[in-house]
């Protein structure tokens, strides 16, 4: 990963230019932006969310060429864009760094309903399995900040995403009891 001290003053300053004509104005965003980006990361359960906000700094940074020429819109939404792949590679890390199987000590029905559980995933389509993981992870406030992000990134209101979320879960719940219906027949 490219790290921070990697941007000369000159790219930091083109970087200010582009989010905002007055230089104050232009350091409240850039502190706005970071601290936003620095929130998705540690809401998405990132162990290093500083370092991944900088690295998609750092990245808009480099790209600030390309952008200028092609880009138009809210600079914001550029960023967001450039941190879901950020995130996306963080989650690819990770998953190669974690050991393949963990057993816990569950019961027998328990189990096979967690089976039950992993086939009727694979069965959905690969956007609304991460839909389904995003949606039902962390707890308390930081589900509630993931769920209003996820929302926003779909570009849809809280409500559809509850109502797309249920739409899925019905489907898992009715697959689960065919499956454990299935396992206790055979």
């Amino acid at each position: 990963m490219r790290r921070h001290s990697d941007t000369t003053q000159e790219d930091f300053d083109r970087l200010l230019a582009w989010l905002d004509e007055d230089r104050d104005e232009a350091g409240k965003k850039y502190e706005k932006i970071r601290t936003r980006l620095i929130k998705i990361f540690a809401c998405r359960g990132c162990c290093e969310p500083e370092d991944l906000a900088d690295e998609t700094i750092n990245r808009v940074t480099a790209r600030l060429s390309e952008i200028l020429l092609n880009y138009q819109g809210d600079p914001v939404v550029y960023f967001y864009g450039v941190a879901r792949k950020v995130h996306l590679e963080y989650v690819r890390r990770q998953d190669r760094s974690v050991p393949e199987k963990v057993t816990i000590d569950r019961n027998d029905d328990e189990e096979r309903m967690y089976e039950c559980l992993d086939r009727c995933m694979e069965t959905l389509p690969e956007k609304n399995q991460q839909f389904v993981i995003r949606y039902y992870q962390d707890e308390k406030k930081a589900k509630i900040d993931n769920r209003n992000l996820l929302a926003a990134e779909m570009g849809i209101a809280v409500n559809a995403l509850r109502i797309r979320a249920h739409r899925i879960r019905k489907l898992l719940k009715e697959c689960v009891t065919s499956c454990m219906t299935n396992i206790a027949v055979n």
